[in-house]
């Protein structure tokens, strides 16, 4: 691949639309080789989908939906069950140093999983959507009997997700925490504009590099953003499911002002425009609160968690 300099700006504009676990290779890097997926564990390690009621016992769960394969991992708890899910490019792995902690905080049952194409779940062709990753997730927590008392949390791209399911699936999530997540009020016309012709010149520089996973799954993330996101900014988060919102200190959008407070606005929009919304400044931290501020996050999800008990 073409080795290239790409401004903060830039990065930013990527961060929403492309995986940022790859983010880097797009600024210097040789994509000649296939990247490794997550090990797939064995067929003996593996707890094979089932339809009991009973709680789901502990590790990896293989679950299907639409032709694919999705991998979910459980860690053994009560009630409420907290499900994370990883921002774009991320897969469970990405909240595997919070998970210990925030059993030992909670005492809750805990979820993670790989959405399609990440991890050692499987891809699927065609544009990245956002409605069928929340099939994907309603699927695998049926199959693991969790169908209430969910606190939902998500970190960026898995704000789109988060939406969709709460919106498909009533009365499952008791409380959500969103983690500088993508809402939809941020996705305006010219905003939608401008990270599509910003990062338009990268996707065509991946279409012509080898096609490996990580490429791939930029590719299709990248497809029918316009489209995608002008359906998204005419969603509502449900009254009925409060949240706390926990917005970065630099934002994605680090280096620009113009777009940082635009995703300000956009997030205090959000915590307006209903009620039970709570928005937590996660003060010195890059878009990556999660990591950046682990403490804060995992006392956000405590919270939420101890309030929906």
């Amino acid at each position: 691949m073409t080795t290239q300099k790409i401004s903060r700006f830039h990065r930013a504009a990527l961060a929403l639309v492309l995986p940022v676990a790859v983010i880097g290779a797009l600024a210097a890097c040789d994509d000649s080789t296939e990247p490794q997926a997550a090990p797939a564990a064995s067929p003996e390690a593996a707890v094979p989908s089932t339809s009991v009621s009973a709680a789901p016992a502990a590790g990896l769960h293989m679950i299907a939906n639409n032709g694919h394969q999705l991998a979910f991992h459980v860690t053994p708890g009560g009630s409420p069950t907290i499900v994370l899910d990883a921002g774009g490019g991320e897969d469970s792995s990405y909240w595997d140093a919070l998970v210990p902690q925030l059993s030992q905080a909670t005492g809750s049952q805990i979820i993670t999983y790989d959405r399609a194409g990440m991890g050692a779940s499987e891809e699927v062709q065609g544009p990245w959507d956002p409605q069928a990753a929340a099939s994907d997730l309603q699927a695998g927590l049926r199959e693991l009997g969790v169908t209430q008392n969910v606190v939902l949390a998500g970190h960026s791209q898995a704000g789109e997700v988060a939406h969709y399911f709460v919106l498909a699936n009533p009365g499952v999530v008791s409380g959500a925490v969103l983690i500088d997540a993508n809402v939809p009020q941020f996705f305006t016309d010219t905003q939608i504009q401008r990270i599509v012709t910003l990062t338009a010149p990268q996707i065509e520089e991946l279409k012509k590099a080898p096609s490996t996973k990580a490429n791939r799954q930029l590719i299709a993330t990248a497809d029918n953003f316009g489209p995608t996101h002008q359906a998204y900014h005419k969603v509502s988060w449900p009254d009925s499911v409060p949240v706390i919102y926990v917005v970065s200190d630099k934002t994605p959008f680090d280096g620009s002002p113009q777009d940082a407070q635009a995703w300000r606005d956009a997030a205090a929009a959000f915590v307006k425009a209903g009620p039970d919304r709570t928005l937590v400044a996660a003060k010195g931290s890059s878009h990556d609160v999660p990591q950046d501020k682990p403490v804060l996050v995992l006392n956000e999800i405590a919270q939420m968690t101890a309030t929906v008990k």
